[in-house]
């Protein structure tokens, strides 16, 4: 990867930050061989701020850092995708985004996904989730089958919450499962796509 840095007077590219989990994105920035250096260095986004004319590492006074997951360069070499775990609000007036954006419906099963992970990861005695990749691929697998079966049994009667709350409970299952397999939603989404062409 060979940004152009030479492409724009300032010797600077934009580069767009992406929330690596929601996919929405975040802010826009200015970096340039120095502040890329620095963010592939310390795994956190760091900008060339032209109002205080030196390098910026986001969150460096508010703590709430972007941790970067990956980089990737358009097609001109001259714009930069940062995808990355936001600690915090993004934007100083307190938003998840510079853009004002909220997580949408959408994107709450990637935030699931990121949680199911993290306890997955980071196990505590009080999640039901850690207990249960405690209990190992059978018992998860199990359970998923129960859930499969439920949604079944309350799909034939006219239920409409409670066929939603098995619906859930599948969904939620399934999630934990594509975890303990070490996969993830996007691969599942890359199958779909696949087939649907």
């Amino acid at each position: 990867m060979k940004p152009d840095f030479t492409k724009y007077k300032d010797g600077l590219v934009p580069a767009i930050v992406q929330d690596a989990t929601t996919k929405n994105v975040l802010m826009l920035g200015f970096m340039n061989n120095e502040a890329l250096n620095k963010t592939q260095e310390l795994k956190k986004v760091t900008f060339f701020s032209r109002t205080k004319n030196r390098l910026w590492t986001k969150g460096e006074e508010s703590g709430n850092f972007l941790n970067v997951q990956s980089i990737t360069i358009d097609c001109d070499n001259d714009t930069l995708l940062i995808k990355a775990n936001p600690v915090g609000p993004v934007c100083h007036t307190g938003s998840d985004t510079c853009f004002n954006e909220k997580n949408t419906d959408a994107n709450f099963l990637y935030q699931l996904e990121s949680i199911i992970s993290d306890r997955k990861n980071n196990p505590t005695d009080s999640s039901y989730t850690s207990s249960l990749f405690k209990k190992g691929i059978n018992k998860i697998a199990q359970k998923v089958g129960e859930e499969a079966v439920e949604i079944v049994i309350e799909a034939k009667d006219n239920n409409d919450e409670l066929f939603l709350g098995e619906a859930a409970d599948l969904l939620f299952h399934y999630l934990i499962l594509l975890q303990a397999k070490n996969k993830n939603l996007d691969q599942v989404i890359e199958v779909l796509k696949k087939r649907h062409k």
